[in-house]
């Protein structure tokens, strides 16, 4: 089931007002991500050989969603630095340090959606502003709906799950060593990977 804008078989009344799925519409609302079942993760080349990735394990935000027309959709997320997991705590400490990050100066990193947009079918396209210490600029992350579904707790909640590659020099994360074999010991280029799920929020009283 396509989020947004699935075409109908039916007759559209008139073309100014074409039919809309009950089914999509009914997911508009606003829903807030849901850490304990959501990851927000990279991957990246570590000595030219092999990969090294991690994840976030605290970050929040909020998806507002429109069934009828994916251009009124949007995203806000923040996530904490100094949560950045990699499976080895020195290489952690290394990141949230001045070499990178430098996460007590700069303890988020942001993302905020400018514009929304349908590719066909279940993939989709967020662009937005992405904050890295005092740097700004623009990102957009290519993104499959998973589907919507109420759980045993009776939360509606819908699934993306998404990625995007970025050049972390362009972010102002510089820091690298040069191998005695060639090469360097971090690549610039960084995957993020997104795995969301959000739970819709209750109407307002």
């Amino acid at each position: 089931m396509a989020l947004f804008n699935r075409k109908s078989t039916a007759t559209a009344p008139t073309a100014e007002a074409p039919a809309v799925d009950p089914a999509l519409a009914a997911l508009t609302g606003t829903y807030a991500l849901d850490p304990a079942h959501s990851s927000i993760g990279f991957t990246v080349r570590h000595a030219m050989v092999t990969n090294v990735r991690g994840s976030f394990g605290e970050h929040e935000g909020t998806l507002v969603l429109d069934g009828t027309d994916p251009a009124n959709s949007s995203a806000s997320i923040d996530v904490k630095i100094a949560s950045v997991d990699t499976g080895i705590a020195d290489r952690d400490g290394h990141l949230v340090s001045g070499d990178f990050f430098d996460a007590e100066k700069f303890p988020l990193m942001t993302f905020r959606s400018t514009k929304a947009e349908q590719l066909g079918g279940e993939a989709y396209r967020i662009t937005g502003d992405l904050t890295i210490k005092d740097v700004t600029r623009p990102l957009s992350i290519d993104l499959e709906f998973h589907g919507s579904a109420t759980d045993v707790y009776g939360n509606e909640r819908v699934g993306f799950e998404g990625s995007a590659d970025i050049l972390r020099s362009d972010w102002g994360l510089t820091w690298n060593a040069a191998l005695e074999t060639g090469g360097v010991m971090v690549s610039d280029k960084v995957k993020l990977t997104f795995d969301i799920s959000a739970i819709k929020a209750a109407p307002a009283a």
